[in-house]
């Protein structure tokens, strides 16, 4: 499911490279060649908070929140670059191959925005990043649908917020869709739910979700991520 540089032509040109934010004469596809060379190199490995929150199910990340892939995200989520959904997702595709190890039946589960945050970003990003992750699953022939039986109460956007503050929110931060014990037709016996969401820092935000979702009657068998915060360490 590699090949990076397919999605990212697609993209509109921007002035400076979403990777490495250096400006570049004759830069064609919103990534610089180092830069989609050091995405490409990433392969996803298990992440472990410490000390790990109550809750939090194993979790695979495709890098460090560092360089070209953190510079990527920033570029995605918070600086209108949401043509990188598609590449990103892709990438967030391999994490969840990784993570599960082989094709089965997947119901992807991204974390929600809240209201506020999805206005200030035009939509939620990681529903955006969940659907070209499921289309780049289901190309490669896994039986995949994205699933939404969360909503995102509303909190402080996280990077204000120190440790603490992260659990404090945490807490009350998600709440089940109504009809969310049903499944939707989403998920049958077989059926592996994946959590999804772009960082892990902590992971009281994913230990959280995953409660709900265990409140519900479908707990996560793992949360795949694009980035884990360096002093987190891999288990």
């Amino acid at each position: 499911m590699r090949g990076l540089w397919a999605d990212l032509g697609d993209l509109v040109l921007p002035a400076d490279c979403a990777g490495c934010r250096e400006r570049r004469s004759g830069l064609r596809q919103g990534v610089c060649p180092t830069c989609v060379t050091a995405l490409e190199a990433l392969r996803p490995r298990s992440v472990r908070p410490t000390p790990a929150p109550p809750g939090l199910p194993p979790c695979v990340a495709l890098g460090a929140y560092a360089g070209p892939l953190r510079e990527a995200l920033l570029a995605y989520k918070e600086h209108g670059r949401h043509g990188l959904a598609r590449p990103l997702g892709a990438l967030l595709a391999e994490v969840v191959a990784e993570a599960v190890g082989r094709a089965r039946p997947l119901a992807l589960v991204p974390v929600p925005d809240t209201a506020a945050a999805a206005r200030a970003r035009y939509g939620d990003h990681l529903d955006r990043l969940a659907r070209h992750c499921a289309a780049r699953l289901s190309r490669a022939g896994w039986r995949v649908r994205v699933h939404r039986p969360l909503r995102a109460s509303p909190r402080p956007d996280s990077v204000t917020l120190d440790s603490a503050g992260r659990a404090a929110a945490a807490e009350a931060a998600f709440r089940p869709r109504r009809g969310a014990t049903d499944g939707g037709g989403a998920a049958g016996e077989a059926t592996v739910v994946v959590l999804l969401d772009d960082i892990v820092t902590t992971g009281v935000t994913l230990a959280a979700a995953a409660r709900v979702l265990a409140a519900t009657g479908r707990p996560p068998s793992v949360a795949a991520v694009l980035a884990a915060t360096e002093k987190r360490r891999p288990s």
